[in-house]
């Protein structure tokens, strides 16, 4: 499994699976403010 997981990482989707998380990161923050926003009116 990790053999596999480290073969996959080294075909340079390193940066791909970087850029995924930070854009999943970020809209999940967007998400959260808007629900708090949308309570607090």
């Amino acid at each position: 499994m990790l053999k596999e997981f480290k073969e996959f990482a080294m075909r340079g989707n390193v940066m791909d699976m970087a850029i995924e998380i930070i854009i999943g990161a970020a809209f999940g923050q967007i998400v959260k403010s808007l629900v708090i926003a949308d309570r607090n009116s």
